[in-house]
């Protein structure tokens, strides 16, 4: 009995140490006995984990949904009221818990017609939403580069090419204009070889040497070979926040020719040609029996999200068949397997990086940062 007495009473001294060590840590202090090296790894590992950036995203947005916030955006550009489309997508996420059905297209019509006649603003209806922080944050990732100001070649009545000003998509659909495709939501898709693994892209089937094209405006991080994609490319968003990758691209003539790793692309260009390379550890392999363009979106929101068990891919199925708006239109060279746009674009994007980054320009690239083996397949 006294021995159960003693381990009680031991028991209920070191819990109140506990409580003590605690209520220090808590009031900001530190305990002379803690090791100093003790310390300063649990400071660090909780500055690590506890930095303040979205960790993960689920893209529902619906083609029509961006379609119609589009267009809102468009037909309001030159009024006092623009309604910016990442905004309105926001907005109508935070009324609908990131859904997007007829109810959510009903709410963004209803705002927008509010906001015309001048019922209320697009910062009073935001003001107090709950969680549309969030969403404007995670929708400008995914989206911010796609709508802006942009120069566009054009044929005037004459034939002749001039350039035009414009304001609207400036991202492209990955298939060049007049190429057959077909595809359907595949993300999240079992996939075995290697190892067991979700799918996290989309994949367009089509015809081997089909130009594909750069979604948007960036440089290219890495090209090359990968087991699971073959010939690939992955190009980085000028703000560093989106990440494209594009898998399978054609045996023997995979990349458009003059492009390298560090290469400054414009939104539209033609940057490589569908094939089926892939699964192997051989380079130069058709080991995919299906000819298709895997591409892939990744958003990352910290560096340390990149090259992690921490990465961001979102759905592109609704985005691919939002962009179908928008397909850059090829012409072949001669008789070679090359091909290249017909009608050229100047993105302010594209010349403010070239101007930032001049003393590491050559041409139209910029110096390249080393080799990443984001995107499986």
């Amino acid at each position: 009995m006294k021995r159960c007495g003693k381990l009680k009473h031991a028991i209920l001294i070191e819990m109140v140490l506990i409580l003590l060590l605690l209520a220090v840590r808590q009031a900001g202090g530190r305990p002379a006995s803690v090791n100093s090296d003790s310390v300063l790894m649990e400071e660090n590992a909780e500055e690590e984990t506890g930095k303040d950036y979205i960790k993960w995203v689920d893209f529902n947005v619906s083609c029509e949904a961006l379609s119609q916030a589009y267009e809102t955006d468009v037909d309001t550009y030159r009024e006092d009221y623009h309604i910016d489309w990442i905004s309105l997508l926001a907005y109508t996420a935070a009324r609908n818990g990131g859904e997007f059905g007829k109810q959510a297209l009903k709410d963004m019509d209803a705002l927008t017609e509010k906001i015309k006649n001048g019922e209320t603003t697009l910062e009073e209806a935001t003001a107090d939403l709950k969680n549309y922080d969030y969403f404007r944050e995670a929708y400008d990732a995914a989206l911010g580069g796609m709508v802006g100001e942009f120069l566009l070649q054009e044929q005037d009545e004459s034939g002749n090419l001039v350039w035009k000003r414009k304001y609207g998509l400036k991202a492209y659909s990955p298939i060049a204009k007049g190429f057959p495709y077909t595809d359907y939501d595949d993300f999240g898709s079992s996939r075995s070889y290697g190892y067991k693994r979700p799918h996290l892209g989309h994949d367009m089937m089509g015809q081997i040497g089909t130009p594909v094209v750069a979604v948007e405006s960036g440089y290219v991080e890495v090209m090359g070979w990968n087991q699971y994609g073959g010939w690939r490319i992955g190009i980085r968003s000028f703000d560093g926040r989106r990440y494209y990758y594009y898998a399978h691209l054609r045996q023997d003539y995979p990349f458009a020719e003059g492009l390298e790793e560090g290469s400054a692309v414009t939104a539209g260009d033609i940057i490589g040609y569908m094939g089926h390379t892939g699964y192997s550890k051989t380079e130069n392999v058709n080991n995919i029996k299906t000819v298709h363009l895997h591409w892939g979106l990744e958003l990352v929101f910290d560096e340390s999200q990149k090259e992690s068990d921490n990465e961001i891919w979102i759905d592109c199925y609704q985005l691919s068949r939002f962009l179908y708006l928008n397909r850059s239109e090829a012409v072949k060279v001669d008789d070679s397997k090359e091909w290249k746009r017909v009608y050229d674009m100047e993105d302010p994007a594209v010349e403010k990086y070239l101007e930032e980054h001049g003393d590491a320009v050559s041409g139209n690239s910029v110096s390249g940062n080393g080799v990443s083996e984001n995107g499986l397949e």
